[in-house]
């Protein structure tokens, strides 16, 4: 039994290594043998990347996660489209390819999130494309102290809008289609949660910004504050949702967890760490990408042609095993722009 994998590190490029074995059952014999030695890779690496499985549809990539995973996780409080193709494997996303999808840990606004993914090359892309993964250990050492440290302290803030036209309706993102059943998932896991005109639903959660991996000890950024904030958005796009929605109804908003606004400084300067912590590989089909979920951030670059990258979930981890520096709360007020304008968010628990 092999106890170590020499894994290639160059810059800009995440870990990687050729899988081993000549076919599908031989290959899952290596990965079963060597979770041990995965596993320590992850934790010094945060996601690595093997090349040449023999994958050659969704029951292949299924065995293969088998071999690694032991035990499902679910995918809650939905925010883009996915398509589910059996045996708890799902595309990366549905969103369209001339989208990119910036860096983030999957379900950091949850109370409970996926340990660890798995993303697999079925057809490859003819140009762009790629899954980057962003060591978060990184990106929370190169914020400033000031800035980390006010996060630390107040955590951060996210409303989310539902609804058919401007995302992902309350019935597919919460999988029900029983009211009585998102208000008592919501108060379970500290979301408020307030019912608008039109089948609309608002929900706001407070949730800790940094966190500790329950194995290494190594506190993380770990959120979505960058991803859902507004000054994230295209300044074109940004100013049609404000003229037409105002900013109580966005489709998502982040802010300070004491509801303070985010200025656009501070969302450039984050996304800042998250670009000098991001390597990527191109995809080629029977490659797989493992990521540790608290370790690592993930995103997807633009891409043109027939890409098929399918991604599973599993190992879930509790919130409350990470240390978070500021318990979770619910609010139902949103942020609103300018000084004069400025709310706070006085969170209460649900």
């Amino acid at each position: 039994m092999n106890t170590t994998i020499a894994w290639e590190v160059e810059d800009g490029r995440p870990a990687a290594a050729d899988a081993q074995g000549a076919g599908l059952r031989e290959t899952c014999e290596w990965l079963r043998e060597n979770r041990q030695a995965l596993r320590a890779g992850l934790d010094v690496h945060g996601a690595l990347y093997l090349r040449g499985l023999p994958l050659t549809g969704v029951e292949d990539f299924a065995e293969v996660r088998d071999a690694l995973v032991s035990r499902p996780a679910g995918y809650v409080e939905k925010a883009t489209p996915r398509s589910h193709f059996g045996k708890d494997v799902y595309s990366s996303t549905d969103l369209p390819p001339s989208q990119a999808i910036r860096p983030h840990n999957e379900n950091s606004y949850a109370l409970s999130f996926p340990g660890l993914l798995m993303f697999g090359c079925l057809v490859a892309p003819d140009q762009g494309g790629a899954t980057p993964v962003t060591d978060v250990r990184k990106v929370l050492g190169d914020i400033p102290a000031p800035l980390a440290d006010r996060f630390r302290a107040h955590g951060w803030s996210l409303v989310r809008n539902y609804g058919d036209h401007i995302s992902l309706g309350w019935r597919t993102a919460f999988g029900t289609e029983d009211r009585d059943e998102v208000a008592a998932y919501c108060a379970a896991n500290h979301i408020a949660h307030e019912w608008l005109d039109g089948d609309r639903l608002r929900t706001t959660q407070r949730r800790s910004a940094t966190i500790r991996h329950p194995g290494t000890g190594e506190e993380v950024w770990f959120n979505h504050t960058v991803f859902w904030n507004e000054w994230a958005l295209d300044p074109e796009v940004r100013e049609v949702f404000l003229e037409d929605l105002g900013h109580d109804n966005l489709p998502f908003n982040t802010a300070y967890g004491d509801g303070e606004p985010i200025s656009r400084q501070d969302v450039e300067t984050i996304d800042e760490a998250y670009r000098r912590a991001t390597v990527r590989e191109t995809w080629r089909p029977g490659d797989v990408l493992i990521v540790d979920n608290i370790l690592s951030a993930h995103a997807r670059e633009a891409f043109r042609g027939g890409r098929r990258i399918v991604v599973a979930m599993g190992d879930p981890v509790a919130l409350d095993d990470c240390a978070p520096t500021v318990p979770p709360l619910g609010g139902f007020a949103a942020p609103a722009a300018g000084p004069a304008k400025r709310r706070r968010w006085f969170g209460r628990r649900s």
